[in-house]
Parts: structure tokens; C-alpha cells; sequence
């Protein structure tokens, strides 16, 4: 099992790049860069790479909607140049407020998108004449809807490689049977070891049934905290302390009706917990929403507690079919965190 890093995109960007040649020295493989609606990914990526040497660097994620395919293809041939072929595209539909409320964009189709916002980028890093016809994107843009004067093209400079790892953030049934079909990668969020065959399985063996051999097995990368510690109150603390972060995503990422990641703990068998967490956020409640959320929702799915504890949570990982995971090391100084990511880095290698 691999250990990867999110990257805060709320801030603390430069303390975080300053820890990460240490990181990579402690044996961290890959690190992600967010994009919300804070600052954009790609400068950031682009920074990292030029600080690092051995790290894989990944956009999780580049939301599908305000670049087009083309671009989407340009900028992630561009960071795996810069990165020397480190770089995973991470790319997912994000949902309707950001999309709509923040980029003033329409949000729709979000599985036909990503189907062929793949196909198309597959095609510029293989330096082919781009052409794609398709029920979302025309390339050329046809003579009818534009000047007539639009040609097929292929991307000037000879990228690193002709394939560049792609990775979905999906969590909907069909969402993640496109992703283990077409995508080198999974990313999915608020995952739980024991639940993930029951409310994922029979997407992922319906998406694998239809998987070109050429892409490999499906790797699954998945955030978790992680704080090892034997002193029980301080983990007790530390699972406190993602209770607003659940809370901000069950509750608060869409609208009533509309909220995937409600759902998703839905599916996980917290119908009312789920409900009474979101009633409470809408309603500006946010500390009594995060104090409802479930502990033991929290629990199964970070690695906090003694080490041997973390060592039995990664194993109900990795038997999960986890290949990565991108841990947020809990700690209030540089030293400790990079402590944190070399003793996981210890445990995932005995697995």
C-alpha cells in the first residue's frame, strides 16, 4: 500500500510544501492538490513539482466543467512535463454549487462528460489529430455551429507519455461503475473498509467486467487522518476534530434532496443520523451538526488511535482493495508530522 497526501486547499499551502521534501524523505509517494473554489490546482502542482524530485504529484480534483477536454488534456500533459512524469490526472464532476454557484456554469451529465472528456484526452497525449464527435463535445466544432474554419489538430509538443494516469472522485453507483470501466484509478471520499462491497461492489464488478486490459488493475486511493498515539484522550480528541469536516460534506454539500455525500451515509446505514446532520447544517446548526455526527462513521474511517490499532485499520484497508491512502497527519509541529507519515509508511510495508 502506497501513502499519499491531500493538500489543505484552505490554507497553510507554503508551510505544507515546505514539510513535503521531508515527507518524501520519510517515504511519502504521492501528494494531491485539491481545487474548490480556493485557489486553481495547477500553479500550485507546478510549485510542488519544482520542489520535489521523487514525489508523484495528482490533481484531486480538477472539476470537469469550466476547462474544456482539450485544455484538461494540455495542462496535465504540461504538469507531467514539468514533473518529469509524475503527474495523475484526478478529475470529477465537484457538484451543482460549486459548478453553478461559483463558476456561473450549467451542471449536467456528469457521466457522459467524463466519458468522453477521457477519451478525448487520451487522444491529444497519443498526439493524434483530435477529433471527437460526441452527445457533449464536437471537435472540430462542427461548420454549422461555429466559423466553418476549424480544422482537426494535435497537441504540439511530444508529451512524457502517451498515457497519463487518470483518477475519478466518484461515489454514486453509476459514477463508480464508469470509473472502474474507463480509469486507471478511484477516488472516492468518506470511504468505510467494511461497508465498501456492499454499497460499491457491484458497481466496481460491473465497470471491471467492461475494463480494457490495458489499463491494469484498478487502483483505489481514498483521505484518511491519521494520528498514532496511545494516549486515549488525545485521540478521543482527534476524532472530535473531524466531526465538523463529515459534518461540512454530509450536511452542507448541496441542497436538501440533492447531496451525494448524504446519501452516501445513507447507503451506509445511517439514514436518520444523516438526515438529523444535514437539518441541523442547513439551518446554520454547524456545531450541533458536527456533535451529531456518528463515532463511529468517524472511527472506521481514519487511522487514529495506538499502533497496532492503525495497523489493523490498514489492513481492513488494503482487504478492501485500497491501493493508497492520502492521510492528513495530525500533529501540531513539522517534526511530528513527518514522524506520523514514516511510521505509517512502516506499517502499510508489512501488509
Amino acid at each position: 500500500m502506497r501513502i499519499g497526501m491531500g493538500l489543505n486547499y484552505s490554507g497553510g499551502f507554503e508551510e505544507t510544501v515546505a514539510e513535503l521534501a521531508e515527507h518524501e524523505a520519510a517515504g511519502l509517494d504521492i501528494a494531491f492538490v485539491p481545487e474548490a473554489y480556493s485557489f486553481d490546482a495547477v500553479s500550485q502542482l507546478g510549485f510542488i513539482a519544482a520542489r520535489t524530485t521523487r514525489l508523484e504529484i495528482a490533481s484531486g480534483i480538477l472539476q470537469i466543467y469550466t476547462r474544456t477536454p482539450s485544455l484538461t488534456a494540455m495542462t496535465a500533459a504540461g504538469l507531467d512535463y514539468v514533473s518529469g512524469g509524475r503527474f495523475t490526472l484526478g478529475i470529477g464532476a465537484s457538484g451543482p454549487q460549486v459548478i453553478e454557484g461559483f463558476h456561473g456554469v450549467r451542471y449536467d451529465a456528469p457521466l457522459g462528460r467524463t466519458r468522453e472528456i477521457v477519451d478525448i484526452c487520451r487522444q491529444v497525449w497519443r498526439r493524434e489529430k483530435v477529433q471527437h464527435s460526441g452527445r457533449y463535445y464536437d471537435i472540430p466544432l462542427p461548420a454549422d455551429q461555429g466559423t466553418g474554419l476549424g480544422k482537426p489538430l494535435k497537441i504540439i509538443n511530444h508529451p512524457v507519455r502517451d498515457r497519463i494516469p487518470i483518477v475519478l472522485a466518484a461515489i454514486g453507483p453509476k459514477n463508480v461503475a464508469l470509473t472502474a470501466e474507463i480509469a486507471e484509478g478511484w477516488l472516492p471520499i468518506l470511504f468505510v473498509p467494511e461497508r465498501a462491497h456492499e454499497v460499491w461492489g457491484e458497481s466496481l464488478e460491473a465497470g471491471r467486467a467492461k475494463r480494457d486490459p490495458s489499463l491494469g488493475p484498478l487502483q483505489t486511493y481514498l483521505q484518511a487522518s491519521l494520528c498514532i498515539t496511545e494516549d486515549a484522550d488525545v485521540a478521543q480528541q482527534m476524532l472530535d476534530g473531524m466531526r465538523p469536516f463529515v459534518a461540512l460534506y454530509v450536511g452542507g454539500m448541496g441542497a436538501k434532496g440533492k447531496n451525494f455525500y448524504n446519501e452516501l451515509a445513507q447507503r451506509y446505514g445511517y439514514e436518520e443520523e444523516a438526515a438529523k446532520v444535514q437539518d441541523l447544517y442547513l439551518d446554520g446548526k454547524k456545531d450541533e451538526a458536527a456533535a451529531a455526527v456518528p463515532e463511529d462513521l468517524v472511527r472506521s474511517m481514519s487511522l487514529i488511535g495506538p499502533r497496532s490499532y492503525v495497523a489493523e485499520r490498514l489492513q481492513a484497508f488494503a482487504g478492501a482493495g485500497v491501493t493508497t491512502i492520502n492521510v492528513t497527519p495530525l500533529a501540531g509541529t513539522p517534526a511530528e508530522r513527518v514522524s506520523l507519515v514514516g511510521q505509517v509508511k512502516e506499517l502499510a510495508a508489512d501488509l
